[in-house]
């Protein structure tokens, strides 16, 4: 019984914030959730993992290890998700990116420090870092059907990334003024991004919910299994792999939708995705946390 309250104690912030952005809309008032991902992703983001990264105080060889079974992780999990893709006859812009990458901005990075503290929230930055410039590149390539990844090299949040990891790397400080100021601005980034998971759920218009279901419970098994056993073969801390699992476990991202929307992409299916990922992560991710703890 205890492990259950800390458990829902750990969940239960994330989910009340959702629920504030459902219920906002749900009243008629407005919220332009293109606004509110923007100034995320361009300025509170960037700044919230670069002043993470600075302060870390993980082991410099455990953010070594996490950064590579990260990448060796989500590799895996994109080739089987291309190889799903493609056994199943899916259209691949459409569905490889969502399946592979997952919501670690919005509920993996609040998860992660409700449950492990900044111990564990540093182990997530890293973890989401790693996500976001292989979701930012490779994946928009997938998702616009072409083009340059390269091009993703210019978004602030890959930037923030790589300036972080360098200050961290040379033992760099940021002048008490400028860490303020910047702390201030990625403070704002988990409380907007988990209200505007509420408004974009109640926005969405999803289709073919029977397939999606199936597609998501096989998303999850395969997104638990492959960290966990990269994790363990690279020999990572209790905390750190237990973050690594949830970070790769977390449900479809609404990124994935607004790129699908902006591509061209066939976005029903992807909203479908988001909304029945999402409610089984209620179940989902308190069953992993239970496993961890």
């Amino acid at each position: 019984m205890d492990l259950v309250f800390q458990v829902l104690q750990i969940v239960a912030p994330v989910f009340f914030l959702a629920l504030i952005g459902f219920f906002w809309v749900r009243t008629g008032w407005s919220y332009d959730v293109e606004f509110v991902t923007r100034l995320s992703m361009t300025v509170s983001i960037p700044c919230l993992i670069f002043m993470a990264l600075t302060r870390s105080e993980v082991d410099p060889l455990v953010l070594r290890d996490t950064v590579v079974a990260a990448i060796v992780a989500y590799l895996a999990v994109g080739v089987v998700m291309w190889a799903l893709v493609k056994l199943i006859g899916l259209d691949m812009p459409t569905f490889w990116a969502p399946l592979t990458f997952g919501n670690t901005g919005n509920i993996g990075l609040p998860i992660a420090l409700f449950a492990f503290g900044q111990a564990g929230f540093d182990v997530a930055v890293v973890v989401f870092a790693v996500m976001a410039i292989f979701s930012f590149t490779f994946g928009v390539w997938v998702v616009s059907g072409g083009g340059s990844p390269v091009a993703a090299f210019r978004e602030p949040l890959v930037w923030g990334t790589v300036l972080g990891s360098l200050f961290l790397a040379m033992g760099w400080q940021v002048p008490a003024w400028a860490g303020a100021s910047l702390d201030l601005v990625g403070q704002m980034a988990i409380p907007l991004m988990l209200v505007t998971l509420g408004v974009a759920i109640f926005r969405l218009q999803p289709r073919s919910l029977g397939r999606a279901t199936w597609l998501c419970l096989l998303k999850y098994a395969i997104c638990v299994a492959i960290p966990l056993f990269v994790g363990e073969y690279f020999g990572l801390p209790p905390v750190a792999l237990a973050v690594l699992v949830l970070q790769v476990a977390t449900p479809v991202a609404v990124t994935s939708y607004m790129l699908a929307t902006k591509y061209k992409a066939r976005a029903d299916d992807v909203a479908g995705l988001v909304v029945v990922s999402t409610l089984m992560s209620v179940a989902a991710i308190p069953a992993l946390l239970a496993y961890f703890i």
